[in-house]
């Protein structure tokens, strides 16, 4: 039988995943504020600006739900480890959104002026390279050197992603394949290192850390795939960027790539010459692809494989943990991703 809980809409089930850790996330929020502490006033500036920008601390959350669950502390009691590395992991994300709105000339990052169009492109490069830096210095004070190396993996991993994409910005002919290996690069193993790091502050076994690892490099594929979709399907109004960002920066991704699929011949030569752009594409190129994704089912059916990583993720998750109110946070986190509209 369903419960009332289960019933709900997964974002409303989503909520009251981030009202249960509400106090472990402000703890990472102290964390983030009392570690920024260069003497150079550029850094704290660019770097609390971004912070504070609206960001929903997703990645600590998985962190500390994944940790609770994994035993490390028992509910009603605080970890300042969980909370530290939960500031570790999110200055780590904060530092790809800064480099990434370099990368791509964005203007717009969560609904308001990216770093780069106050501070300049080397401002928020460097401020990125600091975040790092912090991050991975404040992942040693933990003093276990397993999970420095699992946090230093991730950056590594993000950064050869970031460069795969950039090699072929562009390129129409990328298959299915090299575009998830991007994703898994560049925003899952973020997520999944975030969910083992959790379960080695519990100190559960390998099989059971290899588990969490999974399930958030599965949620994390779905996450991206979700929002590669919502690109084109949101606005700046609801989803903090321009509508279409994507394409004019030249990425193929999964509704792009679906639409190039199943289109004739003239239609992807059209849009071949789209994304091959250097400047912004015209109002009627962007209604063109939007037009040729809804004939193709482009986007639906990318959200229905983003679905299927999702609810690989939760199978994952359930096979290796018993039930309990941290595991269904986990599993209502995983359906949320595809859920959402933002």
């Amino acid at each position: 039988m369903t419960s009332p809980a289960q019933q709900l809409d997964p974002r409303t089930r989503a909520e009251e995943v981030w009202a249960r850790y509400r106090t472990d996330l402000e703890q990472v929020e102290a964390q983030l504020s009392a570690n920024l502490r260069s003497d150079v006033a550029l850094v704290g500036e660019v770097a609390r600006y971004v912070l504070g920008s609206g960001g929903k601390r997703f990645r600590p959350l998985v962190l500390a739900a994944a940790a609770r669950m994994a035993g490390a502390v028992p509910d009603g009691e605080s970890s300042p480890a969980m909370a530290l590395l939960g500031a570790v992991v999110e200055y780590i994300h904060t530092a790809t959104l800064l480099h990434d709105d370099v990368v791509d000339d964005g203007e717009i990052r969560r609904g308001q002026d990216a770093a780069r169009a106050l501070w300049g492109n080397a401002g928020s490069v460097l401020v990125g390279d600091y975040l790092y830096a912090r991050a991975l210095a404040m992942s040693v004070s933990v003093g276990d050197l397993d999970i420095v190396q699992a946090l230093t993996q991730a950056v590594e991993e993000m950064s050869e992603g970031e460069v795969f994409q950039l090699s072929v910005c562009g390129d129409a002919g990328l298959t299915e394949d090299s575009y998830l290996r991007i994703v898994e690069l560049k925003t899952a193993s973020l997520m999944a290192t975030a969910a083992r790091v959790g379960g080695m502050l519990g100190g559960v076994d390998a099989a059971r850390c290899d588990a969490l690892a999974e399930y958030g490099r599965l949620m994390g594929i779905a996450f991206q795939v979700a929002d590669d979709a919502l690109d084109y399907r949101s606005d700046t109004e609801v989803f903090g960027k321009a509508l279409g960002g994507d394409l004019k920066d030249g990425k193929i991704t999964l509704p792009l790539l679906y639409a190039l699929q199943r289109c004739d011949a003239a239609e992807r030569a059209r849009v071949e010459r789209i994304v091959a752009r250097d400047d912004d594409a015209p109002e009627e190129d962007l209604a063109f692809v939007l037009a040729l994704m809804d004939r193709y089912h482009a986007l639906d059916d990318a959200l229905e494989r983003a679905r299927g990583f999702s609810l690989r993720a939760r199978e994952i998750l359930t096979g290796a943990f018993p039930d309990g109110p941290h595991r269904q946070a986990l599993v209502n986190l995983a359906e949320y991703v595809v859920e959402r509209d933002r």
